[in-house]
Parts: C-alpha cells; structure tokens; sequence
C-alpha cells in the first residue's frame, strides 16, 4: 500500500478512468422522462423492439427445468459448440467449444482480452472515431491507446497507410469494429485485406468487433477478419452477442471466438472475477441462435428505413453534414458549423455545450462526438419510432437555427 494513502483511498488507476457518457447521458434522458420532461432520446445504443418470443420461452423453459445452478466458467457446452458452429459457417477454420467462451456482455469478452493480452507499455491502436469504451479497456490493462484519426471525407474509416504509420515496436493490439458505432462506417473487403496485411507483416493481434455484424444495409456484404487471409485467425479475437442482433441488451450475453490458449486465458480470468454467464440466459441465447431469425431480419428493414429517414432530415438542417451510415443504428452528423454561437445559456463552446443545449432547451438527447474522439461531431440513435425521429429532429434543427 502506498505511504500516502491509508483507509479507503481509491487507487490510481480507477480514478483516471471516466464513466461511460453515452450510459450517462441515456440515463439522464430517462430520469428526465420519468420526472416529466418531455425528452426523445436519440443517446441509446440498443434497440427499441422486445426479446422475440421464442427466445423468452426458451428462457422460461430453462427456469422450469430448474437449470439455476453454476455452469461451466467458460458457458454451456451446447451453446460453445452453437457458437463454433456457427463460425465456421462462416468459414473459420478447425473450431470447436475450445475456442468459445460465453461473458456477461461483448463488454466483457473484450475486457477479458484487453486483461490477457496486453501488458504494461503496450501500444493498442484504436481507429477514431471510436465506441467509447475501447480506450478505458486498454487503459485498465495498464496498457496505452494510440488513435488514428479518420474524417467523414474517407467515410470514418482508417486506412492501411494510416494504420503503418502508427505501429511502433510497442504496437501489440488493434481494435477494429466493423459496422462502428458511432459512425456506422462498414468497411469493405479491399479496405480490411489492406489492414490484414498490416497485421500480418507485423504479427500485430487484432480484437474483432462485430457486435453489429447483422445490421448492415445497402448490399454490402457480412466479413469475418479472421478468414480474410491465411495465418490472420491465429492473430484474431472475434467478439460478438445477441444484444443488439435480438434485442437482448439486458440479459447479459457475448462471447468470443479464438485461438484455444487466448480462450483459456480468458477462462481463467473469468475463474477468479465472474464465473459463469447467467446459466438461464445462455439457454436463452441458444434459442436465439438456433431459432428462427425472421424477427433480427424484420428489426433489419425496421433499422434500414430509419436510416434513411434520419439522413435525410439531418441533411436537409443548414449547417449539418452528414456521411451515409451503413450499418449499425446510428448517425455521426458534423455539427461544427454550429459551435460558437451564443444559445440562451451563452456561448456553445463545443459539442459537449451543444448536446447540453440540445438535452435543455430542446429536450432532445444526443452524445457528443468528442466522447468517440471526434470533437464537432454528434451521435443520434435511430433505435426509435420514425415519429420520434420526425419530431426529433425538427426540434433539433429549430434549435440549432435559434442559435446566435
């Protein structure tokens, strides 16, 4: 214990590391509904329809069937062998249950790997605009983020260029999430061959981020990482759950798919923190893996016409741009056009002023770009009825043109 701390004074490293604003600000948009205030939110990063019925059931099943005891640290085996499966449906190659382990949340599957994989002094590079957490993750591993930053005129996407000129010999991680939240930037194949090459040249280890890998529109087509060249499935960690291709945000669930001795390492942290996934979830996700996946395509079209809905009116604002998002369930406008002029509580200084602007007197919830290291920027979830988003964004842009 240090010399200057005695009692119950917090530690170093907790109180470097920052509450996750876009949970804040969620929270906060509900406290003031619930106290009256009339607020649309466009701050959540989870969609706006039920658990499908069939997955419910399943979990109602596994209660009658009295499975409310400990599982196995690294999940079921049943739903470990779904999860192989059904990766190598998509063409990795030699899984089986030894390269699964079931956590409370993708959250914690990419927690687990940050823990086991990068030490202290290590680089982790992280593209920008980034999900918020990445940086937090790698900072508790004692371990240091490194952005490469992307603009809207290169559709939020890093480049291979970019991404080489940042390794350096304490580069051990990338983080790469495809679509991305915030921006909904989905990258194509040429874009991640060039990146994987990167990987492989300089054997760098790549956490796969595909949280939202059923939600992508116009054609574009689904991409696993790790199959895109030989060699780059012993470099990665795919990352996935169910929370928002079914609807399932709260009941806890991801997974990760990797090399066996990442995947026990990962166990053996889980062994001393959380133990177990909740046994009645894991029956639950297995339904909804091996069940019937109409109602992820229906919350699909839903997303899709939102989509183009929300892109629409925001560029149609003056002073708003906006890149076509193509996946995911949110848009990334520029609002820095707007950023130092005066509203009714002074001057809006940057995004963090308007959001809070936008929350106060237009009763409408965004998150600040600068949260996702794009400072002028603001996220909008379209996980919300089209009359909310008409509504919405109509407060919005008189908002905005109210602004001195």
């Amino acid at each position: 214990m240090s010399a200057s701390k005695k009692g119950l004074a917090l530690g170093d490293l907790i109180q470097s590391i920052e509450p996750s604003p876009t949970l804040s600000i969620t929270a906060l948009a509900g406290s003031l509904k619930a106290a009256g205030h009339d607020i649309i939110s466009f701050s959540a990063g989870q969609p706006d329809f039920d658990t499908p019925d069939h997955i419910k059931e399943a979990a109602k099943a596994a209660l009658d069937a009295g499975k409310t005891k400990y599982e196995p640290v690294v999940g079921v085996k049943v739903l470990r062998d779904a999860v192989a499966k059904l990766y190598t449906e998509r063409g990795l190659k030699d899984l089986s249950a030894a390269n699964v382990v079931i956590s409370t949340g993708a959250k914690h599957s990419l927690y687990g790997c940050t823990q086991v994989l990068l030490d202290p002094g290590d680089e982790c590079i992280i593209p920008a605009p980034y999900w918020v957490t990445y940086p937090a993750q790698v900072l508790l591993a004692r371990a240091t983020p490194v952005f490469v930053g992307s603009t809207e005129d290169n559709g939020f996407k890093m480049t291979a260029a970019d991404f080489r000129a940042a390794i350096t010999p304490r580069t051990r991680m990338l983080i790469l999430n495809s679509p991305n939240n915030p921006t909904g930037a989905v990258y194509t194949r040429a874009e991640l061959e060039a990146i994987a090459d990167v990987c492989l040249e300089h054997q760098i280890a790549v956490l796969w981020d595909s949280i939202y890998d059923e939600l992508i529109y116009g054609g574009l087509e689904m991409l696993e990482f790790a199959t895109l060249r030989p060699g780059l499935q012993d470099l990665t960690i795919t990352v996935n759950g169910l929370s928002k291709s079914h609807a399932m945000t709260g009941w806890r669930l991801g997974y990760l798919v990797a090399p066996p001795a990442v995947a026990d390492a990962v166990s053996k942290l889980q062994s001393q923190s959380t133990s177990n996934a909740t046994s009645i979830t894991q029956w639950a996700a297995l339904a909804a893996l091996q069940g019937d996946q109409e109602p992820t395509r229906a919350m699909k079209v839903h997303f899709d016409r939102r989509r183009k809905l929300m892109v629409e009116l925001l560029r149609a604002i003056p002073g708003v741009t906006c890149a076509e998002p193509m996946g995911a369930f949110y848009t990334f406008p520029n609002l820095s056009a707007h950023l130092g002029k005066t509203g009714p509580d002074g001057v809006i200084a940057d995004d963090n002023a308007l959001c809070n602007h936008l929350l106060k007197n237009c009763g409408v919830a965004t998150v600040p770009g600068s949260a996702f290291g794009a400072p002028g920027n603001v996220r909008l979830s379209y996980a919300t009825d089209d009359d909310s988003i008409r509504a919405g964004l109509a407060r919005i842009a008189e908002g905005l043109a109210a602004l001195k």
